[in-house]
């Protein structure tokens, strides 16, 4: 599924006859009705509440309490193999420019010692829609536009909706299980964590998912923490929704240690023809005249590399036209695709991946063959 961007509110860019009009940074001392497309307002001196209608004309508004929110009508319509409507929720951070008070966002992950929060959620029934903590990171203090990463952690899902991209495995976070999806919508990466059954509430440290999307090759110590959200994807109906109570911390002083090598070893580069490295190559998304993939590169020897270049050819009316995770290049059906600063370093049995968007002339096909470093790869 692609979506695309949540928000991209402007104050010219609001709509014009709102049923209530809202303020953006206003502050609601008592039950504040939002019906404004990206109306915002701020509650207990720390947090902001938005509309965030971002994928519909249809009305849309939601009723604003001390403690969060709920959603009072919701006309539009999506289509469940496409984007949500909307995002209404609540934040600490920083979002298109609109900071919640008081923040220390953003900051460098390595600076964070720990980032507790609680969510509680009201449910409803005969509604398409996700209940999302999301969580942004950048690789600069970026406090406005669209990052680069999106963390995304499904409560609870309704309908036949998924996350981006595709599955990649499980984990084991907060005390529960995950399956973890991992894409791109065009525009940032997303790594999705996704409850098998409703979860109504949940105290945990989001650090812990932000340190498995590390481990995972997506961000570094260095990227910023810039915003960590609470609310609702609705596709159809909604009305009911709510966030009853929403806590959320960013607690800085704790350092990541890192120990640098004191020499780069050069690039580790198995022999032609001693295949150490297994490559995944999955099409995420193909339409009539384009495709989104996804390539997944596993170290199958016994020794670290550091530093990989993978080439392989595309068949016959396919061109890429931009990539995310790796420097990727093509000249003819030639393509070369490179390690950026945050995953060329692959211990044995170590995986790491990369997408791209392309153009399509014809039937999809996939590559048939894939080098890294020289040595030829088995396929996944």
């Amino acid at each position: 599924m692609t979506r695309p961007l949540r928000a991209l509110a402007a104050a010219g860019l609001l709509a014009a006859g709102a049923i209530v009009a809202v303020a953006l940074g206003g502050t609601a001392s008592a039950d504040t009705q939002i019906c404004e497309q990206y109306g915002s307002t701020t509650i207990g001196g720390k947090y902001v509440v938005q509309n965030n209608r971002w994928g519909t004309s249809a009305q849309q508004c939601i009723n604003v309490t001390s403690t969060g929110f709920s959603i009072t009508r919701q006309d539009g319509v999506g289509s469940t193999s496409g984007a949500p409507v909307s995002y209404p929720s609540i934040f600490v951070g920083c979002h298109y420019t609109n900071c919640s008070p008081g923040t220390n966002l953003p900051v460098q992950v390595k600076n964070i010692s720990s980032a507790p929060g609680s969510i509680s959620y009201n449910y409803v029934s005969g509604a398409v829609y996700d209940a999302a903590y999301d969580i942004w990171l950048d690789p600069s203090p970026k406090k406005d536009g669209v990052n680069q990463m999106e963390i995304m952690i499904w409560l609870n899902r309704q309908g036949p909706i998924q996350p981006i991209g595709s599955p990649v495995g499980n984990a084991s976070i907060a005390g529960r299980t995950w399956e973890v999806w991992r894409g791109s919508n065009g525009s940032n990466n997303v790594i999705s964590y996704v409850a098998p059954s409703a979860i109504p509430s949940m105290s945990f440290d989001a650090m812990a998912f932000i340190n498995d999307t590390k481990n995972r090759g997506a961000i570094t110590s260095d990227w910023y923490l810039t915003s960590i959200q609470a609310g609702f994807e609705p596709w159809q109906g909604g009305v009911g929704l709510a966030v009853n109570s929403f806590s959320q911390s960013v607690n800085t002083g704790g350092t990541t240690p890192t120990t640098p090598p004191a020499t780069t070893p050069p690039p580790s580069t198995p022999p032609p023809g001693n295949a150490a490295c297994a490559v995944k190559y999955t099409a995420t998304n193909v339409w009539n005249n384009g495709f989104t993939a996804e390539v997944t590169i596993t170290n199958t020897g016994s020794s670290t590399v550091n530093g990989w270049t993978l080439n392989y050819n595309l068949p016959s009316g396919q061109a890429v036209t931009n990539a995310w995770n790796a420097t990727v290049t093509q000249s003819g059906s030639a393509v070369t695709a490179r390690n950026v600063s945050y995953n060329g370093t692959l211990a044995p049995g170590a995986s790491t991946n990369f997408g791209y968007q392309a153009t399509l002339n014809g039937a999809f096909s996939a590559p048939s063959s894939f080098t890294l470093n020289g040595a030829t790869c088995t396929r996944a």
